[in-house]
């Protein structure tokens, strides 16, 4: 990659990092602690589908550090913080396994979303479940196992972000799959 491109690379995760934070003041909070239905996904799906893993991988993990800088936070244990916040939004860039070019044809632009969508935001609602039967199974109610009760509080959440950044990015593929999908 020649410095023009690399330029051009940093300035892009640079730009959805920021507009992933931006994204993210306007979530629709379900839990007091936590737990919160935001768009804040779609730019780092966007980077991982327009430039790969890498674009994808670095954008989440400057997501997840923007985060901790801007705060309010709220952990208990250092490797609770990390699995909440950086690790978190890092692995949303494992989306970027599935890019495609956009000469692609739709169908198959469209499942790559779907399952790039699946994949991150699966392996962040890991990140999150795994914290909350460790660190948080306090919080479920008496008689609730843990591993439900963390299933249920993430879960809560995590899909209709899968929902919704799979629907969104989708539609951006149909109508700009060059945004999308080139480079």
């Amino acid at each position: 990659m020649d410095l023009s491109n690399r330029v051009q690379f940093l300035a892009e995760i640079a730009i959805m990092a920021g507009l992933a934070v931006i994204l993210d003041l306007f979530s629709f909070r379900i839990w007091a602690n936590g737990g919160s239905v935001s768009l804040a996904m779609i730019p780092i799906f966007f980077m991982a589908f327009r430039r790969g893993l890498a674009g994808g991988l670095i954008t989440g993990l400057l997501v997840g550090i923007l985060q901790v800088i801007i705060g309010p936070l709220f952990y208990v244990h250092p490797v609770q913080f990390l699995l909440d916040y950086p690790i978190a939004f890092t692995v949303v860039g494992f989306a970027g396994l599935f890019k495609v070019s956009e000469d692609a044809k739709p169908t198959k632009r469209y499942t790559s979303i779907l399952l790039g969508c699946l994949i991150g935001s699966g392996l962040r609602f890991l990140s999150h479940y795994i914290s909350g039967v460790v660190w948080f199974g306090s919080s479920a109610p008496e008689g609730t196992p843990v591993e439900l009760f963390s299933l249920i509080y993430n879960g809560s959440y995590m899909l209709p972000i899968f929902i919704i950044s799979s629907i969104i990015l989708v539609l951006l593929s149909k109508a700009a799959p060059r945004l999308v999908h080139g480079r």
